[in-house]
């Protein structure tokens, strides 16, 4: 903010250096670039994750069916997984032996994962199946896909955020290594008599 401050003081002060301009101008880029493009990039990637998020919603509510399990036998908790992430979903659920009708009206068997938290044989849980009457995961709700969403524009939006701090930094250190580079092959320029030049010693 100093930096675009100073592009107005400086435009016309004698001390300026080409350095400090630029310094300046890049600042204001960078903020324009952030105000402006990154609001617009999180809005045009959360815009298309929902329509594809939604399109899978549809596809997954054509194709899942929703049926009525019932347990048979409660099956023993596999033993403990020591991946945190696929063993926090599994333990909301108990794997049970159960029966369901599949969309052909047969009867299938299998061992699924029920949201009782205590079956016992002949309860019943909501269960969905595919075409073919495997059991498969609940289908995506329009809620959760507008949710996940929001959550990629702003992971994109920060993402950019990031990237165009970084370019500016980047630069500017760019800017701040000539400087010092130039500061030496003037301080080499002017040779160890600096500051004493005339005083006849």
């Amino acid at each position: 903010m100093r930096a675009i401050v100073g592009l107005w003081r400086w435009r016309h002060n004698p001390l300026r250096r080409g350095t400090d301009l630029a310094e300046a101008w890049l600042a204001l880029a960078a903020l324009v670039l952030i105000v402006a493009a990154v609001p617009l990039l999180g809005l045009c990637t959360a815009s298309l994750s929902r329509d594809a998020l939604l399109g899978s919603v549809r596809q997954q509510h054509e194709n899942r069916h929703s049926t009525v399990g019932t347990v048979l036998r409660k099956i023993d908790s596999p033993p403990l997984d020591p991946d945190p992430e696929t063993s926090s979903a599994r333990d909301a659920h108990s794997r049970v032996l159960a029966r369901w009708t599949a969309p052909d009206r047969t009867d299938r068997f299998g061992v699924v994962l029920s949201d009782l938290k205590t079956p016992e044989s002949g309860d019943h849980f909501r269960l969905w199946t595919d075409e073919r009457g495997r059991a498969v995961g609940r289908p995506l709700d329009g809620a959760t896909a507008t949710t996940h969403a929001i959550l990629a524009g702003l992971g994109a939006a920060a993402a950019t955020a990031g990237l165009i701090e970084g370019a500016r930094r980047t630069i500017l250190w760019r800017i701040v290594q000539g400087r010092y580079a130039r500061l030496d092959r003037a301080w080499d320029k002017a040779g160890p008599d600096w500051g004493r030049t005339g005083t006849g010693s």
